[in-house]
C-alpha cells in the first residue's frame, strides 16, 4: 500500500474538483428523472406496496434534493468543510428517496457510490467557512438554472411523445406524471430563486475593527513609524475602521475593509518588503476560507508581480500624481499662473507654517472651525476608509500644515509622512470662506518646499480617477467605460478638473490597479470601494457646493 500513500497528496488535491464534478451529475441526474415519466411496471409494483402519499413525497422531495446537490458542488469545489458533511447527509437521503419515488435503483446506487468515493475525502476540505456564508458565483447559479430548465425540457419533450395506445389506466398514470413533474420542476425553481435572492444579502463573517483603543492599534502605530516599505497613505491605518493582518514577525501588515462580501485591502502590505507576499497570500486564503471575495485597492506597478503570482486579474483604475521635489521648481513659462498666485497669495499676507505632531491641540478651536465651514459647502460630511476624517484622535496623529493671515488660521492640511522619508503626502485639506482665493496653490507651493528641505524624495498629490485608461477597440471593456466616463463625465465627478490642476506641477504620472481573483468580481470590488469611502448609498453621487474656481482645487488631494 506503499503506493497508495505516495500518491493520496494529488488525489487529495484533484478530489474537489473531481467530486464538485460528480456531485453535479449526480443534481442533474435527479432533476431530469423527477422531470421524466416513471417506469410503468416499477411504479405499478410499488403502489401496490406504498402509500401514494409517500410516493409522491418522496418524489418532490427528490428534485429538490438534486437543486441542492448541484449547489452542494459549488462548495465542493471551494474545499468547503460545511459542503462535505452537507454531502454525507443529503446523498444517503437521495438514495433512499429514488427507491421510494419509483424504485430507481439505478439512481440509489449512483448516489451511495459516490458517497462511498467521497467518505475517505474528508481531509481534502479544510475550508471552515459555513454554507450559510457561502458566496454562490453568478455563473453557477446559472449553470443551476441552465440544468433546471434542461431538465424541463427533456420533461415536456418525453410527455409530448408518450403513445400508450388504448392502455387507460397508464394514461391516468401518465397524466399524473406530467402533473407531478410539472410540480416538481416548480418547486425547484422556486427555491433557485431563493437561493439567488439569499445570494444578494448573505455576508461572511470578517474579522473586527481594530480601533484606538484595542491592543493591536499600538502594533500598527508602531509598524509605521519603522516600516521599510509604505506609502503615505499607509497613515490611514490609524484612521480606526480598519480591519488588520499582521505577518508572523509583526513587524508588516495588511489592512482592509469589509462590506457584505467584499475583504478589500487598501494597497500592498506595510513593513517588511520580504514579507508582502506571504501576507497577502494569508489575506486571500482568509477570504476565501470566509466565503468572501477578495481585492487590492490601490495597488502600484512595483505591486503588479505579487499580483500576478497571487493569480488575480487587474484593472487599471486610474494614476496617481507624484511630484520628485529634488526638480521642482517654479522657474519657467509653464509654471508662470502657478508662481503668481503663490506670489499674489504671499502679498495677500499669507505665512505658512507646519506644526508638528501634537503641536497642534492649542488650535483645536480654529482647526474645527475651518473645517466645519469647508463641510457645509459639502454633502455627504466625511468620507472613509481610503480618506481621512476630521476626528479626534486621528488628526492629532499627523503634523498641520497651516496657512494664516495675521493671527487667524484661514487654511490647513494634515500631512501623511512615512519612516523612510521616501514620499510624503496631504491627508484633510480645508479652508476658511474668507480664505484667500488661491490660499491653496500657496499651501502646496509651499509644501513641496518645506518637504525638500526635510530630505523628502517626493510628494504625492494622490490619484486622478479613470485617468490614462485606453479606448482603443481590443482594450479591455472597463478601460472603454472608464475612459468614455472620464471624457464625459463631468456631471458625475470632476475626472478632468482633478488631473488638470496636479498636472499643472509637472508630477509623474503612476498608473494604479485594482485586484481581484476574476474579472467579474472587479466591478462589485469597485462599487464596494466606493459604499466603503462614502458611508453608505446616502453618500454616493453627492457633489460639492462650493464655487467652480475652488472645486479643482479641494479635489487635488484625490
Amino acid at each position: 500500500m506503499g503506493w497508495f500513500r505516495d500518491l493520496r497528496p494529488a488525489m487529495l488535491a484533484g478530489a474537489p474538483g473531481v467530486l464538485a464534478l460528480l456531485t453535479a451529475a449526480a443534481g442533474v441526474m435527479l432533476l431530469a428523472s423527477g422531470a421524466t415519466p416513471s417506469d410503468p411496471g416499477r411504479f405499478m409494483w410499488l403502489a401496490e406496496h406504498a402509500p401514494i402519499i409517500l410516493i409522491e413525497l418522496s418524489h418532490f422531495l427528490s428534485s429538490i434534493l438534486g437543486l441542492a446537490l448541484i449547489m452542494l458542488a459549488f462548495g465542493l469545489s471551494r474545499r468547503l468543510d460545511g459542503a462535505w458533511w452537507a454531502m454525507v447527509v443529503v446523498l444517503p437521503v437521495a438514495a433512499i428517496l429514488a427507491l421510494l419515488k419509483g424504485f430507481m435503483w439505478e439512481e440509489a446506487t449512483a448516489l451511495v457510490v459516490l458517497l462511498a468515493v467521497l467518505a475517505p475525502c474528508h481531509s481534502a476540505f479544510h475550508r471552515k467557512a459555513r454554507l450559510s456564508r457561502l458566496e454562490v458565483t453568478p455563473g453557477w447559479l446559472f449553470s443551476a438554472f441552465a440544468a433546471l430548465a434542461g431538465a424541463g425540457l427533456v420533461g415536456w419533450w418525453s410527455f409530448q411523445n408518450l403513445d400508450y395506445g388504448n392502455q387507460s389506466v397508464l394514461k391516468v398514470m401518465a397524466d399524473q406524471d406530467a402533473a407531478r413533474a410539472l410540480r416538481d420542476s416548480v418547486a425547484a425553481a422556486v427555491v433557485l430563486l431563493g437561493i439567488g435572492v439569499w445570494r444578494l444579502f448573505v455576508s461572511p463573517a470578517k474579522p473586527a475593527v481594530i480601533g484606538e483603543n484595542d491592543p493591536d492599534f499600538a502594533r500598527v502605530r508602531a509598524i509605521l513609524e519603522k516600516a521599510e516599505c509604505a506609502e503615505p497613505w499607509a497613515n490611514l491605518a490609524l484612521r480606526g475602521d480598519k480591519r488588520f493582518l499582521f505577518s508572523p514577525s509583526g513587524e508588516t501588515f495588511l489592512m482592509f475593509g469589509a462590506r457584505g462580501r467584499s475583504w478589500i485591502s487598501l494597497g500592498a502590505p506595510i513593513g517588511r518588503r520580504d514579507e508582502r507576499l506571504d501576507l497577502l497570500w494569508r489575506f486571500r486564503e482568509l477570504a476565501d476560507a470566509n466565503a468572501a471575495r477578495a481585492g487590492v485597492y490601490g495597488a502600484g506597478p512595483q505591486d503588479l508581480p505579487d499580483m500576478v503570482e497571487l493569480g488575480f486579474s487587474i484593472q487599471k483604475v486610474g494614476e496617481s500624481a507624484e511630484v520628485p521635489l529634488d526638480t521642482f521648481s517654479l522657474e519657467g513659462r509653464r509654471k508662470g499662473n502657478l508662481r503668481r498666485s503663490w506670489r499674489k497669495t504671499g502679498e495677500e499676507g499669507a505665512c505658512f507654517e507646519v506644526i508638528p505632531v501634537g503641536g497642534a491641540h492649542c488650535l483645536a478651536g480654529e482647526l474645527r472651525q475651518v473645517s466645519d465651514q469647508w463641510l457645509a459647502h459639502h454633502a455627504g460630511g466625511e468620507k472613509t476608509f481610503s480618506m481621512g476624517g476630521f476626528e479626534e484622535p486621528y488628526v492629532w496623529h499627523f503634523p498641520f500644515a497651516v496657512v494664516r493671515v495675521g493671527a487667524e488660521v484661514l487654511a490647513f492640511a494634515t500631512l501623511w509622512t512615512t519612516a523612510a522619508r521616501t514620499a510624503f503626502s496631504i491627508d484633510l485639506m480645508r479652508y476658511a470662506d474668507d480664505a484667500p482665493k488661491d490660499v491653496m496653490d500657496f499651501l502646496f507651493v509651499e509644501l513641496l518646499q518645506w518637504g525638500k528641505e526635510q530630505g523628502y524624495q517626493a510628494f504625492e498629490f494622490g490619484m486622478a480617477p479613470l485617468s490614462g485608461l485606453d479606448d482603443r477597440p481590443l482594450a479591455p471593456i472597463m478601460s472603454r467605460v472608464g475612459r468614455l466616463l472620464f471624457e464625459r463625465g463631468e456631471d458625475i465627478y470632476n475626472f478632468q478638473g482633478v488631473h488638470r490642476y496636479k498636472d499643472k506641477y509637472d508630477p509623474l504620472w503612476q498608473p494604479r490597479y485594482i485586484a481581484a481573483p476574476n474579472k467579474w468580481a472587479i466591478p462589485m470590488l469597485l462599487a464596494d470601494v466606493g459604499l466603503l469611502s462614502s458611508g453608505g448609498m446616502a453618500g454616493i453621487g453627492l457633489r460639492s457646493k462650493r464655487p467652480k474656481d475652488k472645486v479643482d482645487a479641494e479635489l487635488a488631494a484625490g
